[in-house]
């Protein structure tokens, strides 16, 4: 029997959980997320997931803040007894630290692969990476997403005329 899926959101990314679950063709899942006096976090899930495989579907900008809550997500999910735990990122802070550019720094990058993986996480679906081999700090399945496959039809499709892009790395 297949485990019963379950999608949830992060307070960053709740419109975009809300679109991946109507395509799902169900309810986004209840999450509650307290803010205590000190501005600690604590997401709490309003249903069980027990036996579940969970889609935990958060952005991680700014990163400080929001990487901090999905980490208490998942751990929350694996507390909670839930099957798997997948991660739909649509955007990872700290990729750009993917290397050691100069001395004495660290490769952030890396300590968020760290930490992603100690709390729990069973796969991540991370949209544009920074550099595809970041992929590689992970020792779970990493779905790198390139966004360019979805949006670039779209905005052909607007026949737009004079459309300048703009990006401040490449």
């Amino acid at each position: 029997m297949e485990p019963i899926v379950k999608i949830f959101a992060g307070t960053a990314s709740q419109e975009l959980g809300h679109h991946i679950a109507e395509c799902y063709g169900q309810p986004l899942g209840d999450l509650t997320v307290q803010r205590f006096a000190d501005n600690e976090l604590g997401p709490s899930f309003n249903e069980s997931v027990r036996g579940c495989e969970v889609f935990l579907i958060q952005s991680t900008f700014p990163p400080s803040e929001h990487l901090m809550e999905l980490m208490l997500m998942v751990d929350a999910c694996k507390r909670a007894s839930a099957h798997k735990v997948n991660i739909v990122m649509p955007y990872m802070g700290y990729a750009r630290q993917d290397r050691k550019d100069k001395p004495r720094v660290s490769i952030g990058a890396k300590v968020v692969a760290n930490i992603i993986q100690s709390v729990g996480t069973d796969r991540l679906m991370a949209c544009d990476l920074h550099a595809g081999q970041i992929q590689g700090f992970f020792d779970i399945p990493v779905d790198h997403l390139d966004g360019a496959t979805v949006t670039a039809p779209y905005i052909k499709s607007l026949n737009l005329e004079n459309l300048i892009f703009a990006s401040p790395d490449v």
